[in-house]
């Protein structure tokens, strides 16, 4: 059985790497999405989550928060009470920045200092970050041109930044990780959506039904050239964004394969359930556009999840894509371990173990 399912295998990656077109399918265009990622996308901010740590209290500090809290651009989801506080609020995403306004902030303003306002946010998303304090810097400014024009005095609140995870709030930080998860799952797609589909249309399907494989072998030959290609292609983006675009990859591969294992088996089991249907290499590529694109909308790779209708929303949750992108940045950004992420990492499990077994009745269903 084992020599069987190996010679399987074999015969599986030579189909796939004998073409010239094909190799180049699978090597060339990753490589080209990445650079043009890598360097070209850009995101865009439509909401921020904003909680505020007043610990002075006066009216002066009452009223520059208040201008933060009519905003449009902000919303507040809490009132801190201590500096303790923050750290965990970032660390789960309940708030994409903190206000913090000091003790002595009227004291300091009076006396001609300048109020120390404080505002630490989440750089994981350099672009939103962004974005979010050039909407801080323009009500600093707007308060102070105020408060300067009534009371004749300079700069009564002084603002201090500080990003974490991402100090210097690079974009690239945030996008090139995140096409690791967006090209292993064209990759794998593309690989496993054509396996059944070529056979059928080279005429050679029935040939592979008279032979003395089960069907769960013919399944296993099928799915492991696009488990090695998938698994492989996101190692060469890994390296590529680690040494070329030198985004610093804070935690440990050991924790990054097995959710990429994972994801790459849960997107197997969406190509063979559309090779399964195919009887066309035309239609295979068809169906795995027609998820692609979906796939990506809803991971949150381009738009913020939190920006969607609710019902967009619990669509999401159907993407393994938006499980393992989370992964992924949390990886290289955080250097978070596999109990940080377990949330994210069950429900891909499921995806993938629902989506495997559909592919293998689904495929039983169609060879009688």
């Amino acid at each position: 059985m084992g020599a069987r399912l190996l010679a399987l295998i074999i015969k599986e990656f030579l189909a796939l790497f004998r073409d010239k077109k094909s190799r180049m399918a699978v090597i060339v265009p990753p490589i080209l999405q990445l650079l043009v990622f890598g360097y070209a996308a850009t995101f865009d901010l439509e909401d921020a989550k904003l909680a505020i740590l007043n610990e002075d209290g006066g009216v002066f500090s009452r009223d520059l928060a208040a201008r933060f809290e009519r905003s449009p651009g902000f919303k507040i989801v809490g009132y801190l009470r201590s500096t303790a506080e923050i750290a965990p609020l970032i660390d789960r995403r309940g708030a994409l920045l903190v206000l913090h306004i000091g003790e002595q902030c009227a004291q300091e303003a009076l006396g001609g200092d300048g109020c120390p306002l404080q505002v630490l946010i989440d750089g994981r998303n350099s672009n939103t970050a962004m974005l979010a304090l050039n909407y801080v810097r323009t009500i600093v400014t707007d308060f102070n041109e105020e408060r300067a024009e009534v009371n004749g005095t300079s700069l009564p609140a002084r603002l201090n930044i500080r990003a974490w995870f991402n100090p210097n709030l690079e974009s690239r930080w945030f996008i090139v990780p995140g096409i690791v998860a967006l090209l292993a799952m064209i990759v794998t797609l593309v690989v496993t959506s054509l396996s059944v589909a070529r056979e059928r249309e080279a005429g050679t399907f029935d040939q592979l039904l008279v032979t003395p494989l089960h069907p769960w072998e013919i399944l296993i030959g099928k799915a492991m050239p696009g488990l090695i290609v998938g698994v492989g292609e996101a190692s060469l983006i890994i390296a590529v964004t680690v040494f070329w675009f030198e985004v610093p990859l804070v935690g440990k591969l050991s924790v990054l394969y097995p959710a990429l294992i994972i994801y790459v088996l849960s997107i197997i089991g969406v190509g063979l359930m559309i090779s399964s249907f195919s009887a066309t290499l035309q239609q295979a590529l068809l169906g795995s556009f027609l998820f692609i694109v979906p796939a990506v909308i809803l991971s949150g790779f381009s738009t913020p999840i939190a920006n969607m209708p609710p019902f967009m929303q619990t669509l999401t949750y159907l993407d393994p894509m938006r499980y393992f992108l989370s992964i992924v940045r949390r990886v290289f950004l955080e250097g978070a371990g596999l109990e940080y992420f377990i949330h994210d990492l069950w429900p891909m499990s499921l995806i993938a173990l629902i989506t495997l077994s559909l592919a293998t009745w689904l495929f039983r269903h169609r060879m009688y």
